[in-house]
């Protein structure tokens, strides 16, 4: 992992997903009257501040980039007594469904955030992998499901599918119901076909982090001679002095016939030493010695040289598909994958606390950090699904009913409204006592996954 840009990429996203979610709350407060005192991206010393507007609000950069905050006129938090002609003005004062409206407001942007991402990346367009099966693995599921090479994935369930990326959710999603399942290929004949995969093995498939090797199936590639098209600065294949243009034509002795093989050996290297054979244009023949870098794949340590393969649009034409949409098919996608990702975070959420999903489905900091310069580093079109995947998350958690969060909020308007009258002050901060030991159990969770995963 490039930790500096993993870092920066971690910060652009919390930047910007934690703006989105406050400015939910403080265009809902500006609506409804409600006078905002302070808006702030950040928690502690301001960096940056200024005032705007009649209410002269303060718009502040703080030095700690872990959330923000909207600071509206409360008669509960203010250091002196306010005016009366501002009174009208405070959240305390407005109707129940009015501060209702106001917390509410800021997970309803990160989802609806999400919306305009998808919407827009549907409307670009992406180029993905078509969905066709490379390798099956004897004894598999798949194969024993009657998977064969060659197959495209036409449809799983009643779900229609285009790329792999189409496909993993679709399995992802149909796996978490665990009944029967019907996938709809085409085989290499051009026949259509269905394959069924029993119950009693799709119930272990939303378990594993990498769902394809569960099936026991490979996506089929192109074999890609093994060409140098990529560096990455400050990794193995730099400080050995790989160059762009070189071809490995083998390792340790071992003839290299494709790209393919060379990754293979590579992540089997974790930090052992590596001699290749390389042809350098215009130079000829030569050997560089390397190291691979060790680091965690879904608790396995497998080596890396930071190196990427040369493009060859001739090879992968066939192998690829252009998906895009127009701006209206474009928005009703967009919502139903909002609503699809939404409904799947909540399922694993509520097997999670039944024990029914394993805790390693939690992402931490360390997690998102590395997502976020994987996908940042893979072109802006990754970095835009990945904000939209965390924008998600962002809104589901914090309408969870815990104290602190928005949902705990939520919690206490409701019973409000039940009883007729507020709870007591002294009731409100134990809850959120509680609502602040929760928290930190769950980020001590998702540290300890971050950790397990690094440590392997």
């Amino acid at each position: 992992m490039d930790i500096p840009f993993s870092l920066a990429s971690f910060l652009v996203a919390l930047a910007i997903l934690i703006t989105v979610h406050e400015y939910g709350h403080f265009w809902a407060a500006k609506r409804l009257g409600v006078k905002v005192l302070r808006f702030s991206i950040g928690f502690g010393r301001p960096l940056l501040a200024w005032r705007l507007g009649a209410d002269r609000t303060e718009y502040v950069l703080a030095a700690i980039p872990l959330g923000g905050y909207v600071k509206m006129l409360d008669e509960h938090e203010a250091e002196a007594p306010i005016p009366e002609s501002e009174l009208d003005r405070a959240f305390n004062r407005q109707a129940l469904w009015k501060r209702s409206a106001i917390v509410v407001a800021g997970p309803l942007f990160n989802l609806l955030f999400a919306v305009l991402a998808y919407w827009a990346i549907f409307m670009v367009g992406d180029t993905e992998l078509r969905p066709i099966i490379g390798t099956v693995e004897p004894a598999s599921v798949a194969a024993e499901a009657g998977f064969r090479p060659g197959d495209e994935l036409l449809a799983v369930g009643e779900r229609p599918i285009q790329s792999w990326e189409n496909a993993l959710l679709a399995l992802t999603v149909a796996a978490m119901d665990g009944n029967d399942l019907i996938v709809q290929v085409r085989d290499d004949t051009g026949q259509v076909r269905d394959r069924l995969i029993p119950r009693e093995s799709v119930a272990g498939l939303s378990e594993e982090p990498d769902l394809l090797a569960r099936l026991g199936v490979t996506p089929d590639r192109p074999s890609l001679p093994a060409v140098i098209g990529e560096i990455l600065p400050g990794e193995p294949a730099e400080q050995a002095g790989l160059q762009i243009g070189d071809r490995v034509i083998a390792a340790d002795g071992r003839p290299i016939g494709s790209w393919r093989e060379l990754v293979e050996l590579v992540r089997e290297r974790p930090e052992i030493p590596i001699i290749l054979d390389v042809e350098r244009p215009d130079v000829g023949l030569r050997q560089i010695r390397l190291i691979p870098r060790a680091l965690d794949a879904d608790g396995r340590r497998v080596g890396r040289i930071g190196a990427g393969v040369e493009a060859r649009a001739d090879l992968m034409e066939d192998y690829l598909v252009r998906v895009s949409h127009g701006p209206i098919e474009a928005l009703g996608l967009a919502f139903g994958k909002t609503y699809e990702m939404s409904a799947l975070m909540l399922r694993v959420m509520g097997r999670m606390l039944i024990g029914e999903a394993s805790i390693h489905n939690l992402s931490g900091p360390i997690s998102i950090a590395e997502n976020a310069g994987r996908t940042a580093s893979q072109g802006l079109n990754a970095f835009v699904k990945f904000l939209a995947v965390v924008s998600i998350s962002l809104g589901i958690l914090n309408l969870l009913p815990i104290p602190v969060l928005d949902g705990g909020h939520l919690m206490f308007n409701l019973i409000e409204w039940i009883k007729g009258r507020p709870l007591s002050e002294e009731a409100m901060i134990q809850g959120q006592k509680v609502g602040f030991v929760l928290l930190a159990v769950l980020m001590t969770l998702a540290f300890y996954v971050d950790l397990s995963r690094l440590l392997g």
